[in-house]
């Protein structure tokens, strides 16, 4: 009966690993979301709240912006512009509203055609995929009669072009006495840092909240994985906080906070926007999502403390916004340098986060001194493998002596066929005079989950994993093998429906885990024997739609795993009769 358990233990840890990888494929999204992707006509109407008491605290203004124009170009044109000119970055700031809202990425293209299109992260106001980063002020109650700079504003410049080396200065002048300048910088990398300035010379005391907005127009497409959050994203009085598009275009809903620092933005899977008021700043941090004219607008923001500023004094505001690729190391020094608390987590390393980041930081220096990620992915689970010996050495060695046990085993249950209870009995006293513990051999797969999916994290996640080749067909590790089996690897000229898409690499994965399948005891239930026949078949179609680099992984590590148990079987003197003769051979020698 306990031998029975302890097969079905390993069935249903089975089942959990199957059930879990459901789970990493993408899911369909519901029609309606695919219809709000429809383009339409930005709003026009000005969102700027209207407080109605001296004690209610204003929100951050609704990212108005111009009509939308028929494509990019158009919009780039239709406002005056500042260049934007560094070594990673290039693209441009909107003279009319101050917004940044043109950044393409320099090294990172749409395809791994070294001639294809750089990446855009953000996308001029006025197109149809808008997506911008805007600052200003919003009037407490009783000053909604000051004029205050707004998407409108046609600010003047001290300068043309933006560099690391040149920061560029935007003034304006409300005709009220109040003078507003705005300084932009940027370092060779991904992070703005804008200073906002207000001089009061209108001969009276007024209040200014400091704010800023992400702002993104449409339900931008996503990778529709459960493991992955795409969508908005900030560390809220020091916790990580993920929000769904679909959770924000519940009712139009919002969800804001209070807090000390912090950071808000918007996330894609390799990109990210995102903005970092002065850590010390007291803010109500908020993601909000809108309907205008049957078009989503989604939006991260920030209000800061009010700044009363008396005739003749002036306020300032300092914040950061990042906006480029999602490279680790890097986020991890702008979290250090500007104290912006997780500024890394905006990578999604999941439940699994103390098993991905070193696995990750240990991969990146392999890769290092190898120069191949693929190879680097090898050299790892050689690794992970040397560290687990003694653990999988024991686990293997109990699994080797159960299938050696096998025939003595079947001698029982024949002998006591009709009392089920004896024959269990002798069962374990065979166990404990051989001392072997049959649940021991589920321990490798047990412990190899956290592994996988860790792995799979950063596979799936990282940035430096995109495009990343390795050898021959794989020229982009992060992406599923692009041959199958069911057009002959490329010598039918036809292309198969998804799901037959069954590459090279996940073939050999299969192979390997049916091989080391036959090496482990098979259950005494010729139903359960089956079931278990059928996982390598089963992994293989879960697996050919996982990065390359997971395939290569699993595959390699099955490999070393044969290798292993086959050692062991050797040393113990396995009743195979090839290895009884490979032994015998060995000793002659």
């Amino acid at each position: 009966m306990k031998e029975q358990r302890n097969l079905w233990i390993a069935i249903a840890v089975s089942v959990v690993i199957l059930v879990g990888f459901q789970f990493l494929f993408p899911h369909k999204p519901d029609p309606q979301v695919r219809e709000a992707q429809v383009r339409e006509q930005l709003d026009t109407n000005s969102t700027a709240p209207k407080p109605s008491s001296s004690t209610q605290t204003p929100s951050a203004p609704g990212g108005k912006t111009a009509a939308p124009v028929a494509n990019r170009d158009d919009a780039l044109a239709s406002s005056p512009r500042i260049e934007i000119n560094t070594p990673r970055v290039q693209g441009s700031i909107r003279l009319v509203g101050g917004l940044i809202d043109d950044i393409q990425l320099q090294g990172y293209r749409e395809t791994e055609d070294p001639n294809s299109p750089l990446i855009h992260v953000l996308n001029p106001a006025g197109s149809d995929d808008a997506y911008f980063g805007e600052f200003g002020w919003v009037a407490a109650d009783g000053a909604g009669d000051i004029a205050l700079p707004g998407n409108d504003t046609r600010w003047q410049a001290d300068s043309d072009t933006l560099t690391p080396e040149k920061p560029v200065t935007l003034s304006w002048d409300n005709g009220q006495g109040l003078t507003f300048t705005r300084t932009i910088s940027i370092d060779e990398n991904y992070m703005f840092s804008v200073k906002q300035s207000v001089k009061n010379d209108s001969g009276k005391e007024v209040s200014l909240y400091p704010y800023g907005l992400i702002s993104r127009r449409g339900l931008p497409h996503t990778s529709g994985y459960y493991i992955l959050h795409e969508g908005p994203v900030g560390v809220i009085d020091g916790s990580l906080k993920e929000i769904s598009y679909k959770d924000l275009m519940e009712d139009d809903g919002a969800v804001s906070k209070k807090s000390t620092g912090g950071w808000v933005g918007i996330t894609d899977k390799y990109w990210l926007v995102a903005l970092a008021p002065a850590n010390d700043e007291s803010l109500t941090a908020r993601f909000s999502h809108h309907t205008v004219n049957n078009t989503d607008k989604f939006q991260a923001d920030y209000l800061g403390a009010a700044r009363t500023i008396a005739s003749g004094a002036s306020a300032t505001s300092e914040s950061h916004m990042f906006a480029g690729a999602k490279e680790y190391n890097l986020l991890d020094a702008y979290a250090d340098k500007y104290d912006i608390k997780l500024l890394d987590r905006a990578i999604d390393f999941g439940w699994f986060w103390f098993l991905t980041i070193p696995f990750f930081q240990i991969l990146q220096w392999i890769n290092h001194v190898i120069g191949n990620f693929g190879l680097s992915i090898l050299a790892f689970t050689v690794l992970v493998k040397a560290v687990m010996f003694p653990l999988a050495n024991k686990s293997y060695k109990s699994m080797s002596g159960m299938k050696k046990l096998q025939p003595q085993m079947t001698k029982i249950r024949e002998q006591f066929a009709d009392d089920r209870q004896r024959q269990q009995q002798e069962i374990m006293g065979l166990y404990k005079r051989e001392k072997i513990n049959p649940a021991s051999g589920c321990l490798p797969i047990v412990v190899q989950i956290p592994v996988f999916f860790a792995l799979y994290k950063v596979l799936f996640v990282n940035i430096e994993m995109r495009h990343a080749p390795f050898f021959g067909w794989i020229q982009d590790l992060s992406a599923p093998d692009p041959t199958t089996l069911f057009n002959l690897f490329g010598l039918i000229s036809w292309t198969p429906p998804h799901m037959l898409m069954i590459g090279v690499w996940p073939l050999i994965m299969g192979i390997t885990m049916f091989l080391q399948q036959k090496l482990n005891p098979a259950p005494a239930d010729p139903t359960q024997a089956k079931i278990m026949m059928f996982l390598p078949l089963i992994f293989t179609f879960m697996l050919a739609k996982f990065p390359a680099g997971l395939v290569i992984y699993w595959a390699w590590n099955n490999t070393l795993s044969i290798l292993q148990q086959r050692y062991i079987m050797y040393r113990m003197g396995s009743n195979d009769p090839r290895l009884r003769a490979a032994k015998r051979g060995y000793g002659k020698k």
